[in-house]
């Protein structure tokens, strides 16, 4: 019985002490849900500019965004290419702290089908606004 309680913690410290910490500057680890969220909900849907799928999309834009993506054109994609070129995937990056308010990320952007398969890097910002995280910035 001692041999099993004594076995118990030994294996709950090696686990616990397997654990990964968290090295994201704290800017990132608290910016980088909304970039997710946003990207996810973004690939889950109608990503072609409409005013429609914009108004669906301004809960996660700062206000300065959400007005410069209203003049997006028709049928492009103002949140990953600018184009028609719309990708298949995503994968949120590295993130930068820009100060204790902004922080960078690189999103990875991807093509794949049976005749193309590539990555694109954009920049996207998050800006801490009242609180909250919003998107506020696109670079291609």
């Amino acid at each position: 019985m001692r041999f099993c309680i004594s076995a118990s913690l030994l294996l709950t410290f090696i686990f616990a002490s397997c654990s990964i910490p968290n090295l994201d500057p704290s800017e990132c680890s608290a910016s980088r849900t909304v970039v997710r969220e946003f990207y996810s909900y973004h690939f889950g849907n109608e990503m072609k500019a409409s005013p429609n799928g914009l108004d669906a999309r301004k809960r996660f834009l700062t206000p300065e965004l959400f007005k410069r993506a209203g003049s997006a054109v028709e049928g492009t994609d103002p949140f990953t290419t600018g184009t028609t070129d719309i990708p298949k995937a995503f994968r949120a990056g590295e993130c930068r702290v820009i100060s204790t308010e902004r922080a960078e990320y690189d999103v990875l952007l991807f093509w794949k089908d049976d005749t193309r398969t590539e990555q694109k890097t954009i920049k996207v910002q998050a800006a801490k606004v009242d609180d909250a995280w919003l998107i506020d910035k696109i670079e291609r």
